[in-house]
């Protein structure tokens, strides 16, 4: 059942992160890269990343979210439904992803791979949180409080002259 459930996230995860570059709305692109990311957050927690996936749903919702409210705020368009194409230059990114695509297929087979050393912590999620995060836990509280101040600033000031400036 649960390989089933993977399969099926990932084939999902997949298809909502395609249909960002298939559909003509800045709301649509940003619906289908949140059901993108939710589906990646919901296979970490398929595999006992509990900690990282509740990480990934609830930031990427965030995000989402704030994007959404810039959208609104900056767009002229400002529920994103007019059609437009979220691909600029398609030809050369196209060109720049294959590349890069064979640079990193090939940096697989070129690099020697480390041998394991030791045993795997009984707790991966714990051992990643504090080799990411240990000493440096207060610095991320602080930047995370002074980014949510910044957020409130930026709409406090876009809202004081409205999407038009001063003379709409």
């Amino acid at each position: 059942m649960e390989d089933a459930a993977f399969w099926v996230l990932a084939v999902l995860a997949v298809a909502a992160g395609a249909a960002v570059f298939v559909v003509d709305s800045m709301a649509r692109a940003t619906f289908a890269l949140l059901a993108s990311f939710l589906c990646v957050g919901a296979e970490l927690l398929l595999i006992d990343l509990h900690y990282l996936g509740v990480l990934v749903v609830l930031m990427m919702i965030m995000e989402m979210l704030v994007m959404a409210v810039f959208m609104v705020m900056y767009m002229m368009n400002p529920a994103g439904l007019m059609p437009m194409t979220m691909m600029h230059n398609a030809r050369g990114a196209a060109g720049i992803s294959v590349a890069l695509f064979a640079a990193l297929a090939a940096g697989i087979f070129a690099v020697p791979w480390p041998e394991r050393a030791g045993r795997p912590p009984r707790d991966p999620t714990f051992a990643l949180g504090e080799s990411i995060m240990g000493p440096k836990m207060l610095v991320m509280m602080v930047i995370g409080i002074a980014i949510l101040a910044t957020m409130i600033a930026a709409v406090v000031l876009a809202t004081h002259r409205g999407r038009y400036g001063d003379d709409a």
